[in-house]
């Protein structure tokens, strides 16, 4: 689960890269005229955490055995050969009709022709199925090129009912401003406890800070077209503050052992709160399952107390069909079954996952409400309507404009620098990226 975060910040970075081979490409990896008149395409999932890999292979052998117009091959490609096996497949012309793609990397797929329009190949109801605020992500210049799988939010606030209570907390009163987080954190900081975790260097701030820029200020330190830097407006500073208030009081681990994405500090009872993802949630139940019943959820505080604003991030998942591929229609007709068709598969898939990944359809939500099984589960709701629902896509740009705004986020943090001095270096760096990557005027239009 750690790994899941490294893996999708690595597929974005690497999305122009792919894109450009993909337009190189002579396209088809599937064949038709087969047995019966069988159109045969290829279907390459990414590997993800073993469940999911039971998962697709259970629902591609249903939509093979449900009827025999197309048939999928399926194959599971590892995370770390992914880039260079899709690269390779690419440059001979053998890509797969349909693959996993982060939400990150469909914007450039798609300037470089990587990635085919799926209007007119999925019908309309498909896509008024999808959640208003996820219906974005998908989209490029007002036309679909792919279709939604999940969302995992990038930022929720867990903590100890049992700390909470003996602190003269309220657990049903959780903070609800960046003020009430950290006088939480102080009274929760006892002993060898500390009172919560939340990232703290630059590669960590880069990403897991995306959804509390957004709540401080209302945008990313780079312009909507990507023509400047807007690291050093003054709405910031709070955000800073806040950072910078927890690690020089000492109410989060100074040297942590392991990344944000990394729930065992709280696992293992070192801290009272965390701020994590909601895969964190997986995490706590198969590797600490003793924790659950004295744990308690709820969105991230918001600078000012307003929850409508954004605290995450919704990092996720799509398929694609490729540019090239010669059966666009069959593997769309995959993609309709599996995404977008009988909501009881989704609902069977956020199920499995153990309700630590989200569901961005409408009919899906209605499924799951009938579930026992998701009913009785002590976060879903929670994370689904007061975290999923605020969520803001993740940025398109590039990492190296996050990293440099969380470079300064990390400097003031620690005592290396004022906010105006880092915020102005932030700038310097963000439109020295802008300038060398030619990034102004490409941001993508949804």
């Amino acid at each position: 689960m750690r790994h899941r975060r490294l893996r999708i910040l690595v597929a974005s970075a690497v999305a122009a890269t792919l894109a450009l081979a993909g337009c190189g490409s002579s396209g088809n990896s599937g064949s038709s005229g087969g047995k019966g008149g069988t159109t045969e395409i290829t279907f390459w999932q990414q590997q993800f955490e073993p469940y999911q890999q039971k998962w697709f292979k259970t629902y591609v052998d249903k939509f093979n055995a449900s009827q025999t117009a197309v048939k999928v091959k399926y194959q599971v490609v590892p995370g770390d050969t992914w880039t260079q096996k899709l690269k390779a497949a690419q440059a001979a012309g053998t890509q797969p009709d349909v693959a996993t793609t982060n939400y990150g990397g469909i914007p450039a797929g798609v300037a470089n022709g990587q990635f085919a329009e799926l209007d007119g190949l999925l019908p309309g109801k498909a896509w008024d199925d999808i959640k208003p605020n996820v219906s974005g992500f998908v989209k490029v210049d007002g036309k679909h090129y792919a279709y939604p799988m999940l969302v995992e939010p990038s930022t929720v606030l867990y903590y100890r009912k049992d700390l909470v209570t003996a602190a003269g907390l309220d657990p049903n009163s959780p903070p609800k401003t960046w003020d009430e987080l950290l006088t939480w954190a102080q009274k929760l900081t006892k002993g060898t406890v500390k009172g919560m975790s939340i990232a703290s260097v630059a590669p960590d701030l880069g990403w897991s800070s995306w959804g509390l820029q957004y709540n401080a200020c209302g945008h990313l330190p780079i312009n909507d077209d990507w023509s400047a830097a807007n690291a050093k407006d003054p709405c910031y500073a709070k955000l800073f503050q806040l950072y910078q208030t927890l690690f020089q009081k000492g109410w989060i681990p100074q040297q942590p052992k392991v990344g944000y994405a990394d729930a065992s500090p709280y696992g293992q009872g070192q801290v009272a709160m965390m701020a994590d993802g909601s895969w964190a949630v997986g995490q706590l139940k198969q590797s600490f399952p003793a924790m659950i019943k004295n744990t308690m959820v709820a969105p991230f505080p918001s600078v000012d107390g307003d929850p409508s604003k954004p605290t995450a991030t919704l990092g996720g998942w799509t398929l694609t069909v490729d540019g090239k591929s010669k059966q666009k229609e069959a593997a769309a007709k995959f993609i309709d079954y599996l995404l977008a068709g009988d909501p009881a598969i989704m609902a069977d898939f956020f199920r499995q996952s153990g309700f630590s990944k989200y569901t961005v359809r409408t009919s899906v939500d209605k499924a799951l409400a009938s579930d026992p099984a998701a009913t009785s589960d002590p976060f879903m709701k929670i994370i689904s309507d007061k975290v999923v629902a605020t969520g803001k896509a993740e940025p398109a740009y590039p990492f190296d404009i996050s990293l440099a705004f969380a470079t300064a986020i990390e400097s003031v943090m620690k005592g290396k620098s004022d906010i105006p001095s880092a915020t102005q270096k932030a700038s310097d760096a963000i439109d020295r990226v802008i300038k060398q990557q030619h990034l102004k005027g490409t941001a993508p239009k949804g």
